[in-house]
């Protein structure tokens, strides 16, 4: 597999969208920029001044695709010509009150029926944590007491987890549950199995979500096989390395448990790669979403399904990226006839401002990233400047 073709990886992009993505990553690439940009937009943010001026033409319009589903269309459109398929990923920061929670519950429920009438659409995707008080979720995953309306608060999540993947059987859409924070993780885990036993019987519907930097992902991968086996339904997996890292080993020294992180990155990609190879060998019982930047894990992946004579569109196995990163994965893969889907948050801008602020970190501090980002970028403008 060749990701160094950039006219395949850029066909989406005029010159004028190769410029701006140049300046973007330029400007990503130094971390003191970054950070006060973030800085700058976090006083904006508390202090209620306009930002969209200056965010909406540059990092907002590079890594999210509109304001609303409707206004992410023109971007669906486009990468379908190149056969890339979109995720519609409401981005906006979940807030525990009763009325954030309920919009977030009618959003999701309105992306998945959108994605129900799109072809080009074919997952849903929503984080559990915007369903209900974290606080909660903290508790039940610590095995702490929890009152008797901290056992109401779970049972509606449930319930409101129940109704999304019903909706999403009715409408013929796979659900994405992303993964959180480890102390939130087990009690979702709980409520998402139930969900699997329920809605995977005959095809899989509902997706569980791995973060394999965690040192418990590969066992629980394994047990998630042999329980479906047992129980005779479907398991479908989203691969991701893992978003909390920091956070989450702070969190444990503070609080006098083991780190629930791998010790180091090589031990993270082994992980990963052992987690997929695992998958394929129970391909007949379990559905994989591939959602990685890292060329490696993907070129693994290709050769595990010509390993195990599979098709290249099988569509048990999709890859994924984030949308406006790693183009050259995408398109490649999706021009070679593999089965990609990107994600596309969406959202206003002001509440989709802290995704935003991520997503520079992320470039920012994840090793080699946006060199990578710069390099192919220039070399696609040398290539269309001898035409």
């Amino acid at each position: 597999m060749d990701f160094n073709n950039t006219k395949i990886a850029f066909q989406d992009k005029n010159n004028a969208d190769l410029n701006r993505a140049l300046l973007l990553f330029r400007t990503i690439e130094k971390p003191w920029m970054v950070k006060t940009g973030k800085i700058m937009l976090e006083v904006a943010l508390k202090t209620g001044m306009p930002i969209g001026w200056a965010i909406k033409p540059t990092i907002y319009r590079h890594f999210v695709g509109g304001e609303t589903l409707e206004k992410c269309q023109p971007v669906v459109d486009t990468m379908a010509k190149s056969n890339v398929k979109s995720i519609l990923d409401y981005s906006v920061e979940g807030k525990s009150t009763e009325q954030g929670i309920e919009n977030a519950f009618q959003e999701t429920l309105r992306s998945i029926e959108n994605a129900g009438k799109n072809e080009n659409i074919p997952f849903a995707v929503f984080k559990p944590t915007a369903m209900v008080d974290t606080t909660v979720l903290k508790k039940i995953s610590f095995k702490q007491k929890i009152t008797d309306d901290e056992q109401l608060q779970y049972k509606a999540f449930a319930d409101r987890i129940d109704r999304l993947s019903s909706a999403a059987a009715d409408n013929n859409i796979r659900l994405l549950i992303d993964a959180e924070d480890y102390w939130f993780q087990d009690a979702i885990d709980e409520v998402v199995h139930e969900m699997m036993e329920k809605y995977n019987k005959h095809k899989v519907i509902v997706f569980n979500t791995l973060q394999m930097y965690r040192t418990d992902r590969l066992e629980y991968l394994k047990n998630l096989i042999a329980r479906a086996r047992e129980r005779e339904f479907y398991a479908g997996v989203k691969f991701v390395r893992g978003a909390y890292m920091e956070k989450e080993r702070a969190r444990a020294k503070e609080e006098g448990y083991p780190s629930p992180i791998n010790p180091d990155k090589e031990t993270t990609d082994k992980m990963y790669d052992d987690a997929l190879r695992v998958s394929m060998e129970n391909i007949d019982i379990l559905h994989v979403f591939n959602g990685t930047h890292n060329e490696q894990s993907n070129i693994l992946l290709t050769d595990l399904i010509k390993d195990h004579g599979l098709s290249k569109d099988d569509d048990r196995i999709y890859f994924s990226q984030l949308y406006g990163m790693s183009d050259h994965i995408s398109y490649n893969l999706a021009d070679d006839g593999y089965n990609v889907a990107k994600y596309i948050p969406y959202g206003p801008v002001r509440h989709v401002a802290p995704y935003l602020i991520r997503r520079a970190e992320e470039n920012t501090s994840v090793a080699g990233q946006t060199g990578r980002e710069l390099s192919l970028i220039l070399k696609e403008k040398q290539r269309r400047k001898k035409l």
